[in-house]
């Protein structure tokens, strides 16, 4: 591998996490033939196939699978010695890569183009997926700092609240239940639910409240994203339990209601996580510090929560 790039094993690493020539392209803005090009490269100059490509579908080789475990290790090393070059020079430039969990999307984007004026020389990258693809991005050393709620137990993080983060139940205005007033747990036993997927920080929340309730709800679907939940419910199709950051607009033009259980809303926390090996550059102590700061004030006047929170 000695006459292999640094460009030629980030590009291996994009391909072999979308399983994609295109959306690998996409996201590190090259030509597809450019990827493909970097890939025979990296090929050639092992001497093994690193991929197995049928049509459109693509597939990581063993020798390929072997090879990306020594190929991250390389990049995160990389990652490292950059972040000490900035401590050094007292520096926030370069690139951050912000981790997220898919609920606090709709937040983080006003407070990230926030920082970004504030911090001009950073080049800020995303990662979006849910808490169990976090907690592996975090083990991957793919992203230098998370917005998460549950920090991992599975890893030796740093996890900071910044926020309190409500998750109410919620139906459609027109839902029989919403006559009834105040509800106790009891009262959800025989009513259909539409959750999150398995490995969501909701879904997990959901769960321990009905596990302390004795009881299993009836779970009628599993949604990948907050958006198709809240269509779901506001068509009627059972009740939801959704963080109250995702509901504003819904709440707002009457779209959806929050309903008055017992023992809610569930009061999680927003937390800024990284691990603890991790030596963080000066660009991400900066987002560390900011978020410290301005989370939970934003967050305050954008979902005036404090009146849901009373009621619990």
């Amino acid at each position: 591998m000695k006459h292999s790039t640094f460009r030629q094993l980030r590009v291996f690493n994009e391909v072999a996490k979308q399983l994609s020539f295109v959306r690998a392209a996409e996201s590190l803005h090259l030509s597809p033939p450019a990827v493909t090009m970097q890939i025979k490269e990296l090929e050639a100059n092992i001497g093994m196939i690193l991929f197995e490509r049928s049509g459109k579908k693509v597939a990581l080789t063993t020798a390929g699978e072997y090879m990306l475990v020594y190929a991250r290790r390389i990049l995160a090393t990389l990652k490292d010695a950059e972040d000490a070059a900035a401590r050094l020079q007292r520096i926030e430039a370069g690139s951050l890569t912000i981790g997220m969990v898919s609920t606090a999307k709709y937040f983080m984007m006003h407070l990230l183009a926030e920082f970004r004026d504030q911090h001009v020389g950073v080049d800020l990258k995303l990662e979006i997926g849910n808490r169990e693809d976090l907690v592996k991005m975090l083990q991957a050393n793919e992203v230098d700092i998370a917005i998460m709620g549950r920090p991992p137990k599975e890893l030796r993080t740093r996890a900071e609240p910044f926020a309190a983060h409500p998750h109410v139940f919620i139906a459609a205005p027109h839902h029989p239940i919403v006559a009834q007033g105040w509800l106790s747990t009891e009262d959800l036993r025989h009513q259909d639910f539409i959750a999150r997927e398995k490995g969501s920080g909701t879904r997990a929340a959901m769960e321990r409240y009905f596990e302390a309730a004795r009881f299993e709800p009836r779970y009628k679907m599993a949604m990948k994203s907050n958006e198709t939940l809240k269509q779901a419910v506001m068509a009627g199709l059972g009740l939801g339990f959704i963080s109250l950051h995702t509901i504003g607009f819904e709440l707002i033009h009457g779209q959806l209601v929050v309903l008055n259980v017992q023992d809610t809303p569930i009061v999680r926390a927003w937390n800024v996580v990284h691990t603890q090996s991790k030596l963080l550059s000066p660009a991400a102590e900066a987002f560390r510090y900011f978020m410290l700061e301005r989370g939970e004030d934003y967050l305050a006047q954008q979902f005036g929560m404090h009146d849901v929170i009373s009621r619990a």
